[in-house]
């Protein structure tokens, strides 16, 4: 069983969800790992170890991945401005088109953040 241990903050909350993405079609390309890096980039300006994140999402059983994803998405949600939401659902679409396919089980997901976020945008 899924169980939360903590608040994500936003930046951190974002990185699990483009990783997540990243996997979910069980392929990892370059052009994915770019999108991170610059989603990294952008809003972890000072060094960060990621290394306990890596850990955790490395052993988070795929059944888990929507329950932790909601998580994510909420933890963000909470912590972030309308644009600022906004600006990350452009890093999930660019991450998700980054192969050149976007598969069943990543529009599911990203059908998830834009349900979630979509009555501020109307």
């Amino acid at each position: 069983m899924y169980q939360k241990t903590h608040k994500l903050n936003k930046p951190v909350a974002g990185y699990h969800m483009l990783l997540m993405l990243s996997e979910i079609d069980g392929e990892f390309p370059t052009a994915e790992g770019q999108i991170i890096v610059a989603y990294l980039e952008e809003n972890f300006p000072f060094r960060v170890n990621l290394d306990e994140e890596i850990q955790f999402l490395s052993t988070l059983p795929k059944q888990y991945y929507e329950e932790h994803f909601d998580s994510a998405m909420n933890d963000f949600y909470e912590d972030s401005t309308a644009d600022e939401r906004n600006h990350f659902l452009d890093f999930a679409v660019q991450l998700v088109k980054a192969d050149d396919v976007i598969t069943k089980e990543e529009n599911i997901y990203l059908n998830k953040l834009f349900a979630a976020w979509a009555p501020e945008f109307e």
